[in-house]
């Protein structure tokens, strides 16, 4: 793999922990939520540094929302990545409340 090349991110559901979870190269990136109802809070989003400019966060974060539209859930960004993520991509400022 050339050095312009990206490892694919593989994001994965794990509901019993209340995250998104990606594996890049034998390290864990996480996108952690509590759900309050209809509301899904997103609280915290964390890449090991070594894996940061990857697109893992967004990643990350673009799979929690996708599944938040798939519930018919509101989110509510306390994670600042969260909220300029969502604040970058217009599409996904219905989902707010």
């Amino acid at each position: 793999m050339s050095a312009g090349e990206r490892t694919p991110v593989v994001v994965r559901h794990d509901p019993v922990a209340s995250r998104f979870v990606a594996e890049v190269d034998g390290r864990e990136s996480e996108c952690v939520y509590r759900r309050q109802g209809d509301v899904l809070l997103m609280t915290h989003t964390e890449v090991p540094p070594a894996l940061e400019g990857r697109g893992i966060a967004a990643a990350l974060v673009a799979a929690a929302l996708a599944w938040a539209r798939q519930e018919g859930l509101r989110v509510r960004p306390l994670c600042s990545y969260v909220a300029v993520y969502m604040r970058r991509h217009p599409e996904t400022r219905d989902l707010l409340g």
